[in-house]
């Protein structure tokens, strides 16, 4: 068990922002499987620009890899022009 006051507040902040991360991770994965499921490409296109926002926030802010942002958003991008 912490004994500072400091490491205290340190556990109750990183608890918030676990699950705030999580939070935000799960609703970009349920995002990306909605697009992939989608047939229309008008549609689809539209929905891209929120989901590539999507992802960039995450990778801006280290819940994600910038690599994995990348190949997520190049491989929506290929899924969508192919419709």
């Amino acid at each position: 068990m912490a004994n500072h006051k400091s490491a205290l507040k340190r556990i109750r902040s990183n608890e918030k922002k676990r699950v705030l991360n999580r939070y935000q991770h799960k609703t970009t994965r349920n995002a990306i499987k909605a697009l992939r499921l989608i047939e229309d490409k008008v549609e689809a296109g539209e929905k891209l620009t929120v989901v590539v926002s999507m992802i960039d926030k995450l990778a801006k802010k280290n819940i994600i890899h910038a690599n994995k942002a990348s190949n997520l958003k190049s491989k929506l991008t290929k899924h969508v022009s192919g419709l």
